[in-house]
């Protein structure tokens, strides 16, 4: 079987190929030998990681710590020559958010620290808070009329325990061969996302659980709980934590994923203390309750917050010569979660983009086109930054529909702005440590065979694959969902999904030396293939504008 599958892969390698050489597409395998040189022997990727996180620490958007971050990748830019250097702010603002302290232990019916992580822009607890745990069982609201006058200063368990196994395979893996097949051979679809919310049952019990949710959120403030606690996704010390949620009563999906209104919003409403525990210790309490025995927490969240500010992206750029107008784009987002030091996620992507950048000015290599980096803000509050960068300088949609972007929708109509018909393309490295498998066409074919010919002149054959399909969730869609050319490569998961993605666990140490490494390579060669060309790359037709009466 695995001989067969070999087969099947070199012969459709063979024909991508030969369609690659029928293009006429030039490359230049002497600048793309420097390219290789430079980024696999004298990589400063790395180093640049070792900033981003163990310095700069976690890069929460609108926080200090992600301002501190910037400052000094804008400094690293300007040390390698880059010209046009600054920060693009965008809309909404939002409160910076610091976590400085925060324990939790069980003070009965027995003593022990609790492994646990604040929710981000979760408030304070005002010092040391003492209370009991009540386990809240309750399915529609009028179920919360039983907890009445029952949960003043109270910490609050919702989330049924969770099975914890043995992990009897390995946590972090590659992708197989068959599957990269199987990727090459898939029909056009709409990724993660449309999987997740493609059909309206889905979509209509999602709704129907935020405004829930938005029901006992009231509910707990009014009768002054302690805190909100949940089991975390993640076993054996690992845990998955994000922001806390505010009360929202929504009528769509769409409406859903606006996030203006946010825990970090100014306009937020008051909420109370929210905190995502080990699923082991929440697991324990839970059987502690139901053996009849009263448990007590205490809890210290001490954070600090600075004023709404609008948010930014750090922007710079390579000038161009003959094709100077032209713009090729690379980034990432910069932004990332508070529990580990976005290490993963995306301090790895970032790295790449300004590494791939050094590669380029360290080789001495002249573009023909403009190459610009982008490192995005707000990416995981809903693609705050690369969504407001295209509305402002390329092409504001009519009718800015979050969830038909992160479904590979593109929009109908669009007010294109002048640069819009410079954009020659955009590359997005945002999948964690994982090493480059090749690129997800994002329903373009028709550069399948240009780019067959820069996987194959970048010379890794590990990193040959090339997939119609779509992929969601981040900063490409922005691009993508105008029309321009917008592409997110192929990358081995290793341990994102199962470790470190949003996790405690995001940390340099998780980061995988070699596979950032020649991250950076393929990124500094796709972003000089495409400033070379004598055209830009081919873009999707877009959608037929609809007239009155049609479907």
């Amino acid at each position: 079987m695995k001989r067969a599958l070999i087969v099947a892969l070199a012969s459709l390698f063979c024909l991508s190929l030969a369609a690659a050489q029928m293009t006429g597409e030039k490359v230049d395998t002497a600048a793309i030998s420097k390219i290789k040189d430079e980024g696999y022997n004298r990589s400063n990727v790395m180093n640049i990681l070792s900033h981003l996180t163990d310095v700069s620490g976690p890069r929460l958007t609108w926080s200090p710590e992600y301002k501190e971050a910037a400052d000094w990748a804008s400094a690293k830019l300007k040390e390698w020559g880059l010209v046009n250097i600054g920060y693009d702010e965008w809309d909404p603002q939002g409160k910076g958010w610091t976590l400085n302290k925060f324990s939790a232990n069980m003070v009965e019916p027995t003593t022990g620290p609790l492994i646990a992580y604040p929710k981000a822009w979760s408030p304070g607890t005002k010092g040391t808070v003492r209370g009991k745990v009540v386990r809240l069982k309750v399915e529609k609201a009028e179920d919360l009329a039983a907890y009445k006058g029952k949960l003043k200063n109270a910490f609050v368990f919702m989330s049924d325990s969770r099975d914890i196994s043995a992990h009897f395979t390995a946590e972090g893996y590659r992708l197989a061969d068959s599957t990269l097949l199987a990727m090459a051979n898939a029909g056009e679809t709409g990724g993660q996302m449309r999987r997740m919310m493609g059909d309206s049952a889905s979509r209509q019990r999602f709704i129907d659980r935020t405004n829930f949710f938005a029901d006992v959120l009231e509910f707990l403030m009014k009768e002054k709980a302690a805190a909100l606690v949940d089991a975390g996704r993640g076993d054996g010390g690992t845990i998955f934590v994000q922001s806390a949620t505010v009360p929202r009563r929504v009528k769509s999906i769409n409406e859903m994923f606006s996030g203006a209104a946010g825990a970090f919003s100014e306009a937020a409403p008051e909420i109370l203390p929210q905190v995502t525990m080990a699923a082991e210790h929440y697991n324990r309490i839970l059987r502690t309750l139901d053996a009849g025995k009263s448990v007590e927490l205490e809890m210290n969240i001490d954070v600090s917050w600075t004023k709404p500010v609008k948010g930014f992206n750090v922007i710079g750029e390579i000038p161009g010569t003959d094709l100077k107008d032209e713009i090729v784009m690379i980034g990432a987002h910069f932004d990332s979660w508070h529990g580990g030091t976005g290490a993963t996620d995306n301090a790895t992507g970032s790295a790449v983009c300004m590494e791939a950048i050094r590669i380029l000015q360290a080789t001495g290599l002249k573009p023909r086109r403009t190459i610009r980096i982008g490192l995005w803000g707000g990416e995981e509050q809903g693609l705050y930054g690369s969504r407001e960068y295209v509305k402002e300088y390329l092409a504001a949609p009519k009718s800015d529909d979050m969830m038909g972007m992160m479904m590979g929708a593109q929009n109908r109509e669009l007010d294109r702005k002048p640069a819009y018909d410079k954009f020659a393309a955009y590359f997005n490295n945002d999948n964690g440590t994982g090493k480059v498998r090749g690129v997800y066409l994002q329903g373009n074919d028709a550069v399948r065979p240009i780019f067959r010919q820069w996987l194959q002149a970048a010379g890794d054959k590990t990193a040959q694959t090339l997939t119609i399909e779509n992929t969601s969730g981040t900063d490409h869609l922005a691009f993508d969902a105008v029309g321009l050319p917008g592409f997110q490569f192929i990358q081995d998961p290793v341990e994102y999904n199962t470790r470190t993605h949003h996790s405690n666990m995001d940390v340099y140490d998780r980061v995988q030396a070699d596979d950032v490494k020649q991250g950076s390579v393929f990124m500094a060669i796709f972003a000089y293939n495409a400033a070379m060309r004598d055209q830009k790359l081919p873009r999707k037709p877009m959608p037929a504008p609809q007239t009155v009466g049609s479907n």
